[in-house]
């Protein structure tokens, strides 16, 4: 209702919950008019100043290059990431990971649902790769493969596609962790969390974002017997 409120304000008018979900969607019409990136400081700048210190686009900050923090200077520069295909680490550890935002579900939330469990492969999240780099380590499509580096490893069902450049790896966040042995740090993941492999680190001493993207790791076959997933199991339930 509100969201109905705030669109009718901008001449937008929305169905109410009842026809939207009947429906099961409402397309919001393209603007008609075009619309300029700041158009009121590029149309009139020193009366429509942005707000920053100099009420102009800043390439340098001076409040920024006074912090002194060696990993973000006061401008933009290329510095060399942690992790990536150009490092020695690479040598090691010669695939980039990609761990991206599922399509099947918001983040790990209802994971254990019908929709999300649709999605996995061998039982487990799946982990897609590019069919070169399948071949040169003997996996094929379906198969449960082991992904690690000196952080952890983890089980994950492989899906061989192009959709993926060679050397990259594509691995969803999400999976309910499902550790082989819970309590330990480096414990085996049977389901698929790239948590369990990624850089606990921000971005920078100032923004502190994640750096997940910034992994490298390694993919073979997964030898013996594979594990159980057992990550959608309740817990059990202790009467005293």
């Amino acid at each position: 209702d509100r969201g109905r409120q705030r669109a009718s304000e901008k001449g937008v008018e929305m169905p109410d919950f009842d026809a939207f979900w009947e429906n099961g969607r409402f397309d919001l019409d393209a603007p008609t008019s075009a619309q300029i990136f700041l158009a009121g400081f590029r149309g009139d700048p020193e009366g429509q100043p942005l707000k920053t210190p100099t009420g102009k686009i800043e390439i340098f900050s001076e409040t920024i290059d006074g912090f002194g923090y060696d990993d973000c200077p006061g401008h933009p520069v290329w510095m060399e990431p942690a992790e990536w295909l150009g490092a020695s680490t690479a040598k090691r550890f010669p695939l980039h990971m990609i761990s991206s935002q599922p399509a099947h579900r918001l983040h790990s939330q209802y994971d254990n649902g019908s929709v999300s469990r649709s999605t996995k492969v061998a039982g487990r999240e799946a982990v897609w790769l590019n069919p070169r780099d399948a071949a040169v380590r003997g996996i094929a499509e379906g198969d449960v493969v082991r992904l690690f580096n000196d952080r952890g490893t983890c089980l994950a069902g492989a899906r061989l596609t192009e959709d993926v450049m060679a050397g990259v790896i594509r691995l969803a966040t999400g999976a309910w962790y499902d550790p082989d042995t819970p309590g330990e740090p480096v414990t085996l993941c049977r389901h698929g969390n790239p948590n369990v492999l990624t850089r606990d680190f921000g971005t920078s001493k100032l923004a502190q974002g994640p750096s997940a993207q910034t992994c490298l790791v390694e993919i073979e076959p997964w030898q013996g017997a594979v594990p159980e997933v057992r990550s959608f199991e309740p817990p059990e339930i202790v009467v005293r």
